[in-house]
């Protein structure tokens, strides 16, 4: 097992494409990570100038929005529906704010079944783009200090790093795993390792750990440059870093997708004798994971999905959170992974020459 494993790792780490995949990842999650490192507090008289609208869902806090307080967001939500009704409702004025007080005492989603009686169907649309608003300097000040007043800088930025960490390793490991079976699926070398006296279980854990490895390190390797990133970018703001935030956010949230991955890999491999037809299947599989779905409320967004193997953080830096039962589907993949080891296993004794 030992023997194959170390094998496996040496021959990867003697691959240029192996380390061009890593540098490539830095650079990738970099660019979608970098604006995190931007975020600081506001010094007298500094401001955040931009393009974009005074509201906006997908506002961040380095692009210089807050959340929006409940009752102020209520407000706005029914002063834009106010506008809508009569610009493109060609309402009154009388007719509009009629409308504004039927909605009174509805919760949002009443208050948007309401409108959809009038044929206004994006009222939600509207709600959702008041989540956050364009703040004063003191207003980003005290979010950035209420935020960080319990939890580390380092806490919200390794949940984005696994989010941009993650997406890029699913791609990674397909692409970097396709030649882990590659040589010993070949007709002559497959046939010659079922006459040599090794076990079903010492040879697929010797190659699922081998390719498990070579995630782990490629992995690691984005860790610690991304820690030390983003310990040089903050450390003159008084922000706290961990090593830790980033350890677990990679062990909770990526692993698990990996050696499924592999797993996946080892069970095509033997059935097909050969590892390329789950170069396809992988992909696709990436996809599902990746897409979004509609929540109980009927609200489109990323909820996560049964034994995904992508798990994503969007939202704003300050407000990411993991899908809902993202633990309970990471455990899942580690008891499917571990079935489908054990199925290779089976498959390989079955083909076993005595």
């Amino acid at each position: 097992m030992w023997t194959i494993l170390k094998r496996e790792v040496k021959n990867y780490m003697k691959n240029p494409l192996f380390w061009l995949g890593v540098a490539i990842g830095v650079l990738m999650v970099f660019q979608n990570v970098s604006p995190y490192l931007d975020i600081h507090y506001l010094r007298e008289g500094e401001t955040i100038v931009n393009d974009y609208p005074q509201n906006y869902r997908d506002g961040d806090v380095f692009d210089g929005y807050v959340p929006t307080e409940e009752g102020l967001r209520r407000e706005m939500w029914e002063e834009r529906i106010r506008e809508v009704l009569i610009s493109e409702f060609e309402m009154d004025n009388e007719g509009a704010q009629s409308v504004i007080d039927e909605m009174k005492g509805m919760d949002v989603m009443a208050a948007c079944e309401h409108l959809e009686g009038y044929g206004f169907y994006n009222a939600y649309y509207e709600y959702a783009n008041t989540a956050y608003h364009k703040g004063a300097r003191e207003e980003i000040n005290a979010c950035i200090a209420e935020k960080l007043e319990n939890k580390a800088f380092s806490y919200y930025f390794s949940r984005k790093f696994a989010d941009f960490a993650g997406m890029f390793m699913g791609f990674f490991a397909t692409v970097i795993l396709s030649m882990l079976f590659m040589q010993d699926t070949r007709r002559n070398t497959y046939e010659l390792l079922h006459t040599k006296p090794i076990s079903a279980r010492k040879y697929m854990s010797g190659k699922v750990g081998g390719g498990f490895a070579v995630c782990l390190i490629a992995l690691a390797a984005l860790n610690l440059v991304f820690f030390g990133i983003c310990l040089i970018s903050t450390g003159n703001r008084g922000f706290e870093v961990h090593l830790l935030d980033f350890l677990l956010a990679s062990i909770l949230y990526i692993l698990p997708n990996m050696l499924m991955i592999v797993s996946v890999y080892s069970l095509i491999s033997l059935l097909f004798k050969s590892p390329l037809p789950a170069v396809p299947l992988l992909f696709l599989y990436i996809v599902y994971s990746n897409m979004g779905s509609r929540n109980a409320k009927g609200i489109y967004g990323y909820y996560g999905r049964p034994l995904a193997i992508m798990v994503r953080f969007p939202g704003g830096f300050f407000d990411t959170a993991p899908p809902p039962l993202v633990l309970l589907n990471q455990s899942f993949l580690i008891l499917a992974a571990a079935f489908i080891i054990f199925l290779s296993m089976q498959i390989w004794k079955r083909r076993r020459v005595y």
